[in-house]
């Protein structure tokens, strides 16, 4: 059904595509604004695969052809300096009523407000790739973020099929990304110590607490094994665990030596082109299988 929302897009990367697509397949009209015809090419070519497409995407180089709006989301490069720039130019463009969001993966919310004439409207929107179909969004307030403002957005955001989580207050990195890190972080070290090889490591995780995370989270799942029990494991193995502050020279390395994973063909793992892709067309049918029964499971 279609919706009289618009929203416009900044940014016709990957993660922009995946919001315009998002919004598509919410019956919504979308308007994605990049300055670069390149990048809107290869946007139009991946958003013509939806149903929508000719009735309700608009895809353009300057904001005299974006029109009214209800929302903005800002989805460029993650550069302060960039996004501060592209976030006064919406601004000098838009109305005052309309919702202004930057889906930053971790820059500071107040730092990324300043300059604007209309703080009150603006936040964080961090969604998680692919865009389209990962139903979590970080919604981080500014210092000057207005309640209704953010009741608003996460109206918004519920109208596309997500699940907006506030923050109480911005932190380095927000939620999500600060417990990928810690996560991170442990898995580098003992690869690094030899305790494990990258394979067996991903199917620890995989098939033990990952598993368990995707249906309880972290928190509901140390209550079901009692609280008493992390509490006594805890005790013993926190002086174990790493709490370097710095990157690992395991990631420096694989990064200094071009293996950066999927894109460049090798990583942690091996990635020939043709796997790559199909990986990625079976990574989004297995989210989408793993997202209907946590459904099931809500129920």
């Amino acid at each position: 059904m279609q919706s009289e929302r618009h929203g416009v897009v900044i940014g016709a990367g990957t993660m922009g595509t995946n919001l315009a697509r998002l919004m598509l397949r919410r019956g919504m009209r979308v308007t994605v604004l990049d300055v670069d015809a390149a990048g809107l090419a290869r946007c139009r070519k991946a958003l013509q695969e939806e149903a929508a497409f000719s009735q309700q995407a608009r895809l353009v180089t300057a904001w005299a052809e974006a029109g009214w709006c209800d929302v903005v989301v800002e989805s460029v490069t993650e550069n302060l300096a960039l996004k501060q720039q592209v976030l006064a130019e919406a601004e000098r463009h838009i109305d005052v009523t309309t919702l202004l969001l930057t889906n930053t993966s971790g820059l500071e919310i107040d730092a990324l407000a300043e300059g604007l004439a209309h703080p009150e409207r603006f936040m964080g929107a961090h969604f998680f790739n692919p865009a389209d179909l990962i139903p979590a969004v970080e919604v981080i307030p500014g210092p000057s973020t207005a309640e209704d403002s953010v009741e608003l957005a996460c109206d918004w955001l519920r109208e596309l099929g997500k699940r907006p989580a506030v923050l109480r207050q911005g932190v380095p990195g927000f939620v999500a990304n600060r417990i990928q890190h810690a996560l991170m972080r442990e898995c580098l070290a003992l690869l690094e110590q030899g305790v494990v090889d990258a394979e067996a490591l991903d199917d620890i995780v995989r098939y033990s607490i990952g598993i368990r995370l995707a249906i309880n989270g972290p928190l509901r799942q140390r209550d079901l094994n009692g609280l008493d029990t992390h509490l006594n494991i805890a005790r013993y193995l926190y002086a174990d665990l790493e709490n370097r502050t710095t990157p690992g020279p395991l990631l420096e390395q694989l990064v200094a030596d071009g293996r950066l994973g999927r894109k460049c063909g090798q990583g942690f793992h091996e990635w020939p082109e043709d796997d790559a892709h199909a990986y990625e067309r079976r990574e989004r049918a297995l989210l989408e299988r793993l997202l209907a029964m946590m459904e099931d499971v809500e129920e």
